[in-house]
């Protein structure tokens, strides 16, 4: 072979390896990753290839998977066969979970208006239990917490929802218990004693007009927000030489050896979006029709139409003294329509009137 020849080959190899590199590099390149503020597209569900025949068939399968709960055995019988339990003041029942509809005012009997918000109870059912032996939850800074209180977790969901409409996964959580799927999950910490079967309905009876209540939910998102609206800051002055600082923080910084700005300093962020627990929260009225409860103040987090968990309350001067449903209130035919706190006026008595005398 030829010297010239023997080139030729050289560079030829060479090209190739240069190739290989390059088309290498190319195909590591780091995937497009979007902001965390883009929301990707919705799913759309479209029908428009399906003939009339294949809408029915698929409609009488949907309809056979919504009428999987009906053909069940009824938990109602498997509480009264269940084991039933003391109530005492150490006892921890479970929760339930809520919508926030909105507000409206109620008066008490001496003309005194009380402004209410409304927290509607939705298809609530118990989906699982596990007990104190089986259930891990997430470290914290107690370690033997749950040593000494031994509590189980029972899982509650809200809002059932078409099987077809989520994934094949998620639906296994449910099937595999014999239930329907639920838009919204929640775990409560029980005691054992206060456990409930697969399948159990809850209503807003669970609880009684007159308790406590602690709600927990998401507080309004406001997105990134400066100082003023963030953490109430008072700004600077509008004029004698202040020149585009009219809604700035200010100095944050130190001086002398210190010379940083201190972990926890108020500084624009994020604002809203957070897990709040208000506590104390009274019940004024319960509507059974509807499974509403009229609870005391505007103060729950979250706006209208946000889920809200409903837990009995931890204030020690507030707590449960008396035995309330336990575990919780069956299905019951001939309960009142409504029932109202001893200090509320009802709207079908007669209004209090004041003559001169």
């Amino acid at each position: 072979m030829s010297r010239s020849n023997l080139k030729l080959i050289c560079s030829a190899l060479n090209k190739m390896r240069i190739d290989c590199v390059t088309t290498r590099s190319c195909h590591f390149q780091p995937k497009y990753r979007p902001p965390y503020w883009y929301s990707p597209k919705d799913r759309v569900m479209s029908e428009d290839l399906l003939t009339q025949e294949n809408r029915d068939f698929i409609e009488e399968v949907r309809q056979d998977k919504l009428n999987l709960q009906t053909a069940l055995e009824s938990p109602l019988a498997k509480i009264e066969t269940q084991e039933v339990a003391q109530w005492d003041t150490a006892t921890r029942r479970s929760g339930l979970i809520a919508r926030k509809i909105g507000n409206y005012p109620l008066w008490s009997k001496d003309g005194k208006k009380f402004q209410t918000t409304l927290l509607q109870v939705v298809d609530n059912h118990v989906i699982k239990y596990i007990p104190p032996e089986e259930f891990k939850p997430m470290k914290t800074t107690k370690p033997n917490w749950r040593v000494k209180r031994k509590l189980g977790c029972l899982l509650i969901g809200s809002e059932t929802v078409d099987p077809s409409t989520v994934t094949k996964d998620y639906c296994g959580l449910f099937s595999s218990v014999g239930m329907l799927p639920k838009r919204h999950l929640c775990r409560f910490m029980i005691s054992p004693h206060a456990k409930m079967p697969t399948g159990t309905p809850l209503f807003a009876t669970h609880f009684r007009v007159g308790d406590f209540i602690d709600v927990r939910a998401k507080t309004m998102d406001r997105g990134f927000q400066g100082v003023m609206k963030r953490w109430g800051f008072k700004g600077m002055p509008a004029s004698h030489g202040v020149t585009k600082t009219h809604r700035r923080p200010g100095n944050i910084g130190a001086g002398g050896e210190k010379a940083r700005v201190w972990p926890g300093t108020k500084m624009p962020g994020h604002m809203g979006n957070r897990w709040r627990i208000l506590r104390g929260v009274k019940i004024l009225r319960i509507n059974t029709k509807y499974n509403i409860l009229w609870t005391l103040g505007v103060g729950i987090p979250g706006e209208t139409g946000a889920m809200c968990y409903l837990f009995d309350t931890v204030l020690p001067l507030r707590k449960l003294k008396t035995p309330p449903p336990f575990p919780t209130q069956p299905l019951v035919d001939d309960l009142p329509l409504e029932y109202y706190d001893e200090s509320i006026h009802t709207f079908d008595r007669p209004t209090i009137t004041f003559e001169e005398s």
